[in-house]
């Protein structure tokens, strides 16, 4: 690994996996796009045909039914990225349905009727969740972001005016990519790797597209939220890059069909994908312990059709790979911390403005990341089949016992390849576990991380009585807490986590080697220092305060799921 951080530190970008990108899956796929959406919106109606079982009116129902969630969709949550026809679109259908109840007596043409409508739907989400690759937008993008990240670096660290104009200070000094790098490349040209990061800020999908750049490989496809698309330089860029839009609003069975089988065809055709598996950032700063299986599905499905005919990408295994994101704070962390307490407590809070729809907000985020030297770890964790087995090299499937496990029988039933939705969603649900698991394994703790748990924890033992709730309303003076005191605390937390990272139940990070002393004031140094109101600061030389109980809960919550309460 120490070999990895030296030229990711020397700013010495690994040689391209691929290196002419007209070669990329990616490219391929987006090179014969017309084809791949007539197979996408071909799979899409043959998928609800048969999940229907082929009856008329089954067909109907699910039309109706997506037209009456659309409409209230268009009424109650109306966005300007939103297209123009949409309401005239929807009010075809319900005259097409209309009309089509007319023809019930002739069920060739009821049928005919039901078809076309259903075709005209997918078509449409089709058309509307695709992008395309363009080469020279992504030559600009590995070219301008690193720049414009790095000028920032350069100013916000107090440079002179020479390292500014040539970028003394690069990206990579702030941005550490660490874990199972070489492994992902390697694997990158036998098979098709899955991405499966944590989600806690739409900083993500930026930097995992320059790490992933950074360490050679070929763009990824992935699921960008429409509410993104708000945003004219993010939608410019993001619609040329592969990602393909993702509108969690529209939750009918037509919709959710054709965002699979957009997935499962361009998995089939080897192009690596990213999914954030949590669906969306985590509201409450937790390590998701609950995943969306949807996607994660279309990989078990891709994997299933490539072992029953000829695989079309690189290979027909596919490979998924979890990454923790590790920040000291994060940019939204307010508003997200406001909509889970909301949503929890069915409390009355106000929901703040997303951090990130703001430029400025956006930029100061990043000035203060370089400004205070506070890093940012991207850690890949160890490559694995759909089934949690670890892989070799080669991509060979090896179990806990060490013996090398055919993937390909996982699917059979009596010598062949067959399908099974219950069986299939049933080892959707186990990769899912494994990869909570393994997020809990690949996340990097920090200083920050460390005095936001023991500080908050150390508050809500000191009364018990209370609920979150509770807790989060009390007054500054019983928020206090006396520094001795918290310094052992941390300490014995601190020694636990050696010993579970020593197990390999976690990772630390290298700041972490110092005495406890120092990781204390490095972490209340980082933790939050974007915000108005610090999260944890000193209050004097012998005693702790906290100006915002609801952050400092949100960045507790990184390490929930550890048992660490007890040492409190």
């Amino acid at each position: 690994m120490e070999s990895v951080q030296h030229y990711i530190k020397e700013g010495i970008l690994y040689e391209p996996v691929i290196p002419n990108i007209h070669d990329w899956p990616i490219a391929k796929l987006f090179k014969k796009k017309p084809d791949f959406l007539e197979e996408v919106m071909a799979d899409t109606v043959n998928q609800l045909i048969s999940k229907t079982g082929g009856h008329d009116s089954n067909i109907g129902d699910i039309i109706a039914k997506a037209m009456f969630l659309e409409r209230i969709r268009m009424t109650e949550d109306p966005w300007k990225v939103d297209p123009k026809d949409e309401k005239k679109f929807w009010q075809d259908i319900k005259m097409g349905l209309v009309r089509n109840e007319q023809l019930e007596d002739n069920p060739q043409a009821f049928e005919l009727r039901n078809l076309q409508m259903l075709e005209s739907i997918v078509s449409r989400y089709t058309n509307e969740i695709a992008s395309t690759f363009r080469p020279g937008s992504y030559h600009f993008a590995k070219r301008f972001l690193p720049f414009f990240f790095s000028t920032l670096l350069n100013a916000s660290a107090g440079k002179t005016l020479k390292s500014v104009i040539y970028h003394s200070v690069g990206l990579q000094e702030r941005v550490h990519l660490i874990g199972e790098t070489e492994a992902i490349r390697n694997l990158s040209k036998k098979g098709t790797i899955i991405l499966v990061p944590t989600h806690f800020s739409n900083v993500d999908s930026i930097l995992i597209g320059w790490s992933l750049h950074a360490l050679g490989l070929p763009a990824f496809i992935y699921g960008a939220g429409l509410n993104l698309y708000n945003s004219p330089i993010l939608a410019y860029f993001m619609e040329r890059l592969g990602a393909y839009k993702v509108d969690r609003r529209k939750k009918n069975a037509i919709y959710r069909q054709t965002l699979d089988s957009y997935s499962t065809v361009s998995i089939q055709e080897g192009v690596h994908s990213l999914f954030f598996p949590g669906g969306t950032r985590s509201r409450s700063g937790m390590i998701e312990k609950r995943l969306k299986l949807g996607l994660l599905g279309t990989a078990i499905e891709a994997q299933r059709r490539n072992f029953l005919t000829q695989p079309r990408g690189i290979s027909e295994k596919i490979f998924v790979v979890p990454m923790v994101m590790s920040y000291h704070f994060v940019l939204e962390a307010r508003s997200l911390i406001n909509q889970y307490l909301k949503q929890t407590g069915q409390e009355q809070y106000y929901i703040l403005g997303d951090e990130f729809a703001s430029y400025r907000k956006l930029l100061r985020f990043i000035w203060t990341t370089f400004s205070m030297n506070s890093e940012i770890n991207l850690s890949f964790g160890k490559p694995m089949d759909l089934f949690g087995n670890f892989v070799d090299e080669n991509g060979n499937s090896i179990d806990s016992r060490g013996s090398f496990v055919d993937v390909k029988s996982f699917f059979m039933t009596r010598g062949e390849v067959t399908e099974d939705r219950q069986r299939d969603f049933e080892y959707t649900r186990m990769l899912g576990d494994k990869i909570v698991d393994r997020y809990h394994v690949e996340n990097r703790v920090f200083s920050s991380h460390i005095v936001a748990f023991v500080a908050f924890e150390m508050i809500k033992k000191k009364f018990p009585s209370l609920d979150l709730f509770g807790l989060l309303r009390l007054p500054d003076d019983e928020r206090r807490l006396e520094l001795t005191e918290f310094r052992q605390t941390v300490d014995r937390v601190i020694i636990q986590l050696r010993l579970m990272a020593d197990q390999g139940k976690v990772h630390l990070a290298s700041h972490l080697i110092n005495d406890t002393m120092t990781i204390i004031e490095h972490g209340i140094k980082n933790l939050g220092i974007y915000h108005v109101k610090r999260t944890l600061s000193f209050s004097s030389e012998n005693s702790l305060d906290s100006d915002n109980m609801n952050l400092l809960y949100f960045y507790h919550n990184r390490l929930e799921g550890y048992g660490l309460a007890k040492f409190i």
